[in-house]
């Protein structure tokens, strides 16, 4: 199955010369955790695409933009929307992550975060 990510309109990936645009390590699992379910039947493209263009349309021009933050609370919705995880789970996880130190993601000599 492939993933047939938008080269242009409001759902498509920032790009430079072609290629994806990540500025930081979450963008790039963010949207390879969306490319993994979908790819194993999860959800659909049109689901989640859909889910990023509502996320997206919704955005207030006060905001910050983040691309990758559409992303990421598209598939939330794609996967509360179903039934998949709870909203209650989703905040319980971003809650623990977010009590982690500075540079977790980074490896530690034996090659394990």
């Amino acid at each position: 199955m492939t993933t047939p990510l938008d080269a242009e309109g409001p759902a498509a990936p920032p790009r430079s010369n072609g290629e994806l645009v990540f500025v930081e390590p979450w963008q790039s699992r963010a949207f390879g955790m969306a490319v993994t379910l979908h790819e194993a039947g999860v959800f659909t493209w049109p689901q989640f695409r859909a889910a990023l263009i509502a996320r997206i349309s919704a955005w207030e021009k006060d905001e910050r933009w983040n691309y990758y933050q559409h992303w990421l609370d598209a598939l939330q919705d794609v996967l509360v929307g179903q039934g998949t995880v709870s909203a209650e789970e989703v905040i319980a996880r971003a809650h623990t992550l977010a009590r982690r130190h500075p540079g977790h993601d980074h490896l530690n000599d034996h090659g394990h975060p």
